[in-house]
């Protein structure tokens, strides 16, 4: 892969994991929060209430698990590139397409081996 193309996808990259770094941040100021309606209630007054905490929260955290998945992808990918392997399928050794680092700059296996992952 050329440098200036390693260079472009170092950047979006970069970019990709500074915009998830914030919403991971501002997910688990959510979800830790107390009374996130601002006036200082701690507790919900209703059982439904609490239910709908409880599952926002749970939601919250499920997406924090995900992006965080995601921000391990991003390093390893950053790291691959410092390595002189990003562009490189884990699996095969083939190429992955520009098509597919474009979608998914982080990818690290070709369409064909991600497939055959996916598929047991």
């Amino acid at each position: 892969m050329k440098t200036a193309d390693l260079e472009l996808y170092k950047q979006k990259l970069l970019a990709l994991r500074a915009r998830l770094r914030g919403d991971v941040n501002a997910m688990e100021n959510a979800a830790l929060r107390k009374g996130g309606d601002g006036e200082g209630h701690s507790m919900p007054i209703h059982m439904a209430e609490l239910g709908s905490d409880n599952f926002e929260q749970e939601f919250t955290l499920s997406l924090m698990e995900t992006e965080g998945e995601a921000l391990t992808e991003i390093e390893n990918a950053l790291v691959r590139i410092e390595e002189g392997a990003y562009g490189k399928c884990d699996d095969c050794s083939g190429v992955i397409p520009k098509t597919r680092l474009n979608a998914l700059p982080f990818a690290p296996l070709c369409v064909k081996c991600a497939s055959a992952r996916e598929s047991g």
